[in-house]
């Protein structure tokens, strides 16, 4: 045999010789490592692989229960054998039962007017929601006011703007302004009027069954116990400051009133046109305070769903400090997902049932019902919507401490994003993205 395949024996057989070696030292090794208090690699990794797996699927089980129960299949967990508020849980079943999206314990942001205590005067009542109850409110509170027939609000004036929106009734209101002019008008239901702060004004029930209104404030720790008042003002001045004041004796200041009047009854005025011949040349006509047929106004803003009307300094210039919306929603509708990235939103519930849900950072999410006479409120910039949940058409106020109405539309965003863009953030298909409205329509149909 050739020296060469001598070699390439010997080479091959060497091979082989280590070759057993190695397994064998191997075999020795794993029957060490499967001893009885060893596991192998493999073994181990598969072991937690099938724990892994275990608790995916019971946490996508929890998941699925929780669905579940937001479909009305009610499991025993989530049952409450105890107590219960029956009442308060129909008109807000989910802050109680949240969607299963719902995430974290932000802050509440609802509260009733009918939760508050009614301040009872001769001529009507008054009651508030503030930064009392809705502690995250900074900039705006809220006061709902009634008037019976020739009932006023005093003359006053206080430190915050106000805004206001006629919910029944007639009403005259007149505001003067530091150049003396006095501006004065008639509202009825949809109207609204806008004073200035320290603007003196006042507000008075017509014939009929009076009035009711709510008034927004620019200042989230506002209360209507603390204004000026006239009453208060001529009360607590000496005599003899009034008498070189006004001209008045000691016999006729002591016929002022000795303390506020507030809210008191009156006889009913005379016509419009009366007082505004009285005021002369000094009746404000440049200036309007007043903005008719906020409910009623044609809108760009309508679609088969519903409605808003934006109001602010745009088309209601003395509202500089203040700006709204009145939103309408058919049965089934949805104010569409969005923020506002000028200002925290107070809302005011008019009419209707529904529920919104806020999305802020952390992430934190919450939902809750709303009804008539209730109050809302979303943190600036949060993502939320507005569903109408019951058989009538919800309307709604949006409110704003700024002088502009601005609103970021999620559908908008979105469509405005090229295909890459889109697709790497959603995980869907070109296709379905593209099916969204390419639009902000502000209110979206069923």
């Amino acid at each position: 045999m050739p020296a060469d395949d001598n070699e390439l024996r010997s080479t091959e057989a060497f091979a082989e010789k280590e070759a057993n070696a190695e397994d064998g030292s191997q075999d020795r090794q794993n029957q060490e490592d499967r001893g009885p208090d060893r596991l192998t690699r493999r073994a181990f990794v598969g072991t937690a692989a099938m724990a892994s797996a275990s608790l995916v699927s019971a946490a996508n089980a929890f998941s699925q229960s929780r669905r579940d129960t937001m479909e009305g299949r009610t499991d025993d967990y989530a049952s409450d054998p105890g107590p219960e508020n029956k009442v308060l849980l129909d008109l807000n079943p989910d802050s109680n039962l949240p969607p299963f999206t719902d995430k974290g314990n932000p802050p509440p942001f609802w509260y009733s007017f009918d939760l508050t205590a009614k301040r009872l005067q001769g001529g009507g009542w008054t009651h508030q929601v503030t930064e009392r109850e809705i502690a995250q409110s900074k900039d705006l509170a809220g006061v709902n006011m009634r008037l019976t027939s020739g009932s006023f609000r005093e003359l006053h004036w206080h430190l915050a703007d106000e805004w206001a929106i006629m919910l029944a009734g007639r009403a005259r209101v007149s505001v003067m302004q530091p150049d003396g002019n006095m501006f004065i008008d008639d509202v009825e239901r949809g109207d609204l009027w806008y004073f200035p702060a320290g603007y003196p004004h006042s507000i008075q029930g017509l014939e009929g069954p009076g009035c009711e209104f709510l008034l927004v404030f620019d200042q989230g720790d506002f209360s209507e116990d603390d204004t000026f008042l006239l009453s208060d003002l001529l009360a607590h001045i000496p005599p003899d400051v009034i008498q070189k004041n006004m001209g008045w004796t000691r016999q006729e200041w002591d016929q002022l009133p000795p303390e506020e009047l507030y809210i008191f009854p009156a006889e009913l005025p005379g016509p419009l046109e009366a007082d505004k011949r009285f005021l002369g040349s000094r009746l404000e006509t440049e200036n309007q305070y007043t903005f008719h047929g906020a409910l009623t106004l044609p809108t760009p803003h309508q679609t088969a769903g519903g409605s808003a009307r934006v109001l602010d300094s745009t088309n209601f210039p003395v509202s500089k400090n203040i700006a709204s919306a009145v939103v309408v929603l058919k049965p089934g509708a949805i104010r569409e997902l969005h923020w506002h990235p000028n200002a925290s939103e107070w809302q005011y519930w008019i009419q209707g049932k529904g529920r919104m849900t806020i999305v802020m950072t952390g992430p934190k999410a919450r939902t809750s019902d709303f009804n008539a006479g209730d109050v809302g409120y979303v943190p600036n910039m949060a993502g939320h919507y507005i569903e109408n949940t019951g058989t009538e058409d919800v309307i709604f106020l949006e409110m704003f401490r700024t002088h502009q109405y601005q609103s970021i539309s999620v559908n908008e965003w979105i469509s405005r994003m090229p295909d890459r863009m889109a697709q790497a953030h959603l995980r869907l298909p070109v296709s379905t993205i593209r099916r969204i409205p390419s639009s902000q329509l502000v209110v979206l149909p069923k």
